[in-house]
Formats: C-alpha cells, sequence, structure tokens
C-alpha cells in the first residue's frame, strides 16, 4: 500500500524496467513527522525509509507485497531532510520459486548511503496462510 509516496516524499524521476528501479526520491521538508522526530533536527525515521522500499517494490511489481525475511538492514547515516531534502534509490530483485522476492536496495547520493536493505518480499495474501 502507498502510504507515504505523494504525502511524505515525492517521486522527482523514476526508470524502472521489469527488475530494477533507480528513482529521485524528494522528502516533504514540513511533513509533520518531523515535528516529531525531531523537531530541532529533523531525520527521515528509519521506519519510513524500509516503507519506502516497500511502495517501490509494490510500485514496480503493481502488486502488494510484505517483508517476509531480512538478510540486512543497515541505517548508516542520519537523513536530515533540511540538509538533504532529496535521495537516489537504487533498487533490484530477482524471483525465487514460490514467487518470493529477493530485493536489494539502496538510498544514497553521490557520496554518501545512508540505508541497504536486502531481504525478501513476497505477496501480501501469502503471509497469511
Amino acid at each position: 500500500m502507498l502510504i507515504l509516496l505523494n504525502d511524505f516524499y515525492y517521486i522527482r524521476s523514476f526508470d524502472a524496467d521489469d527488475k530494477t528501479i533507480n528513482a529521485e526520491l524528494e522528502f516533504n521538508t514540513e511533513h509533520d513527522i518531523f515535528k516529531g522526530h525531531f523537531p530541532a533536527v529533523p531525520v527521515v525515521p528509519g521506519v519510513c525509509m524500509m516503507q519506502i522500499i516497500q511502495e517501490m517494490v509494490e510500485k514496480l511489481t503493481m502488486s502488494a507485497k510484505r517483508i517476509s525475511n531480512v538478510q540486512q538492514m543497515k541505517f548508516l547515516t542520519l537523513i536530515n531532510p533540511a540538509i538533504t531534502p532529496g535521495v537516489h534509490l537504487s533498487l533490484s530483485f530477482t524471483t525465487t520459486p514460490g514467487e518470493v522476492l529477493q530485493v536489494t536496495a539502496s538510498l544514497l547520493n553521490d557520496t554518501v548511503t545512508y540505508f541497504k536493505f536486502r531481504g525478501e518480499f513476497v505477496n501480501e495474501q501469502s503471509l497469511s496462510h
């Protein structure tokens, strides 16, 4: 479900094929999240970074997904949207038997990698079994 797109962040450019995404994302620096996280020094919450990855997987596959396994989730550098209003998203995936998506993704810019993820997504209804 796309809950943050076009509210917390916007897509400024989007280049995708059937297995990869390269996108430029811009944060809404006035979003209410930053009033509480944190008022004096706003920081993009880690849960929002992960939600962005999930939303981009869903945008690429055009279906609802859930994380089923996390092999790596690294929050390497804080993103202060007042200083870094936008980031580059690099995402790729392969499909394994059982329609499991093996995803590798990063949020970065020219000099800094902010977040790295490697894990698996399944169709949303797959987890209810």
